[in-house]
C-alpha cells in the first residue's frame, strides 16, 4: 500500500481521492490546498487532514508518493521538490508546457530513483490497450495515420478566470484539457513528431482562450495524425489508426470520468469486419494503480520516460503553431 498526499484539491483532485479510497494499492493520509477550510466537509467526510503547506508533505517521511493536480506551470517545479524529497510522483497531464522543463523533472526523477506516472488514463483503457497490441503485434501492417478527437463541453461551467481556461496554463485552448490525450496515443503508435501544424479559434463559446483546436502532426518514422479538440460542443471522443493491411477505431461511450464502455471496431484487408463491445472500468483507477505498482516495484510503467519527453516536445510546437499559424518543428 502506497501512502500519498493529494495536492490541489479541486474538483478532479477530490476525484482522484474518492478513486483510491476504493483500491487496495493507496492510503491517502493528506490532502493540499491552499485555503484548506473550503474542504472542511469534504475532509471530515473522507477522514482526511487538509493542509496548505505543499513543503510540510515532503518532510513527512510517512507521505510515500505525491499526487499533483495543479496548474500546469507549477508541475515542474514540484515534481522536482518531490523527486528530491525521495517521493514518487504522479502528476496530471500535461507533464509541463515545455520539452526543456520535462527533461529536468525526469532527470531529478531519475537521480533520485523514485518512479513518476502521469494522468493520461486513455493508456489504461482496455480497447486501447488492446488496439495498442494489434498495432505492436504487426497484423495490421505499417501505421499509416492516426485520425482522432476528445472533445466535451464541461469546461463552459467553469469560472472566466479559472486557471484552467488562461493562457498562461493552457495555451492553445484546448490542446493541454483534452488534446494532449490523443496526442500521447499518437505518440504511442508513432513515437516522436517532427513538425505540427494547428489552428484554435474560438467559435462556439466564451472561452476566450479558444474552444476549437485542429492540428497536423508528421512523425519521424514517417506517420501523420490529425487531432481535434473541441470545448464547446458535447462528449465525443474517437481514436482510430489507418495501417497498410487494416485498421481499428476504438468510440467512446461516455467521457473517461463516467465510464459506460467503448466500442472497438476492426478492419482488415478483404472488408472482414469485427465489432467488439467493452464494459465499463475506471481507467483512471487503473492508471493510478500502475503508479503504485511502479513505485513498489512490482511493474513498470506503461508510458515510457521517452514517450512523456516526446508528448511535450510534440505539445510545445502545437502551442508554438497555434500562437503564429506557421508549420513548427518539434525540438
Amino acid at each position: 500500500m502506497l501512502n500519498v498526499a493529494v495536492v490541489g484539491m479541486g474538483w478532479w483532485g477530490k476525484t482522484l481521492i474518492s478513486l483510491m479510497e476504493k483500491s487496495p494499492k493507496f492510503k491517502v493520509v493528506k490532502g493540499v490546498k491552499r485555503n484548506p477550510a473550503t474542504e472542511a466537509d469534504f475532509a471530515r467526510e473522507h477522514k482526511l487532514e487538509i493542509i496548505s503547506d505543499y513543503r510540510a508533505v515532503l518532510k513527512d517521511p510517512a507521505i510515500q508518493g505525491v499526487v499533483l493536480c495543479t496548474p500546469h506551470t507549477l508541475h515542474t517545479d514540484q515534481i522536482i521538490a518531490a523527486a528530491e524529497a525521495g517521493k514518487h510522483v504522479f502528476c496530471e497531464k500535461p507533464l509541463s508546457l515545455t520539452r526543456a522543463d520535462v527533461v529536468r523533472a525526469i532527470s531529478a526523477v531519475n537521480a533520485n530513483k523514485v518512479a513518476l506516472a502521469v494522468g493520461h488514463e486513455r493508456r489504461f483503457e482496455p480497447p486501447i490497450l488492446d488496439l495498442m497490441r494489434t498495432i505492436q503485434s504487426g497484423e495490421l501492417g505499417t501505421p499509416l495515420q492516426v485520425e482522432a478527437n476528445f472533445s466535451q463541453d464541461k469546461f463552459l461551467t467553469l469560472p472566466a478566470d479559472n486557471w484552467r481556461l488562461t493562457a498562461k496554463e493552457a495555451p492553445a485552448g484546448p490542446l493541454t484539457a483534452t488534446g494532449v490525450h490523443i496526442l500521447d496515443l499518437s505518440v504511442g503508435v508513432f513515437g516522436a513528431a517532427d513538425t505540427v501544424m494547428c489552428s484554435v479559434r474560438q467559435l462556439g463559446s466564451h472561452l476566450a482562450n479558444g474552444d476549437t483546436l485542429a492540428a497536423f502532426v508528421s512523425f519521424k518514422n514517417g506517420g501523420h495524425a490529425l487531432l481535434t479538440a473541441i470545448l464547446a460542443t458535447p462528449f465525443d471522443g474517437r481514436f482510430a489508426v489507418y495501417c497498410s493491411k487494416g485498421w481499428l477505431e476504438v468510440r467512446d461511450k461516455a467521457h473517461p470520468s463516467t465510464p459506460k464502455g467503448w466500442t472497438l471496431t476492426k478492419v482488415v484487408s478483404g472488408d472482414q469486419r469485427t465489432t467488439v463491445e467493452y464494459p465499463p472500468s475506471s481507467s483512471v483507477l487503473a492508471n493510478l494503480e500502475a503508479f503504485s505498482d511502479t513505485a513498489e516495484g512490482r511493474a513498470p510503467y506503461l508510458v515510457t520516460q521517452e514517450e512523456m519527453i516526446a508528448n511535450i516536445a510534440a505539445l510545445e510546437a502545437i502551442i508554438e503553431s497555434a500562437r503564429t499559424g506557421d508549420k513548427v518543428k518539434v525540438n
